[in-house]
């Protein structure tokens, strides 16, 4: 009979301790500075921060509030932040993954710097040649009219027209885009990180 009792009464006090130790307060302070304490937190406290506390009154929990523009804006800078260190992390892993040390990343990149200038040097020629012939083309189209001062003059052959045309705008066809400046800083700023 002893053995009923106490199982009885074990089944309905655990749960009301159980119960009693999961109760929770909240404290949190209104717009007035008021400190309010309350186990449900009412509507209007929704938007402030709010400290939970244990049965003895121990704070163990932080609830946010509302957040400012500038906590937003902190926290998407925070996440930007962390979202550019993985991409760095998972290249400096491919990296890594790719080269074994150092001294042969700095070969690669030294190889690639001295590609780059060699197509500069080819550049620079293709340059000089090119203003060479468009000087030759000009002078050549100082005979005719309308660049030539002589009356009797002929008019300027078409073709010579189209020719000039193209040899001026030769360079915007070899530059377009400036990727190769960007794959240079790119590979000049690997080696400083290890």
């Amino acid at each position: 009979m002893r053995l009923i009792i106490s199982s009885i009464l074990l089944c309905v006090l655990v749960p009301a301790i159980a119960d009693a130790q999961n109760q929770r307060a909240y404290k949190y302070v209104d717009e007035d500075g008021n400190v309010t304490f309350t186990d449900t937190p009412p509507p209007e406290s929704a938007e402030m921060p709010k400290t939970v506390l244990n049965q003895q009154g121990v704070p163990i929990d932080e609830l946010e509030g509302k957040k400012t523009e500038e906590q937003l804006a902190e926290e998407a800078r925070l996440a930007e932040l962390k979202t550019q260190k993985e991409l760095q992390f998972r290249a400096d892993k491919a990296l890594l993954s790719t080269y074994i040390s150092v001294e042969e990343i700095e070969m690669h990149r030294d190889r690639r710097v001295e590609l780059f200038r060699a197509q500069a040097r080819v550049t620079e020629l293709y340059l000089r040649n090119l203003t060479r012939r468009l000087d030759q083309l000009k002078r050549e189209a100082g005979r005719y009219k309308p660049y030539s001062s002589d009356p009797e003059a002929e008019t300027i052959d078409p073709g010579l027209v189209e020719e000039i045309d193209e040899t001026e705008n030769a360079p915007l066809k070899l530059f377009p885009s400036d990727q190769n400046l960007l794959t240079r800083d790119r590979c000049r700023r690997i080696p400083r990180r290890y």
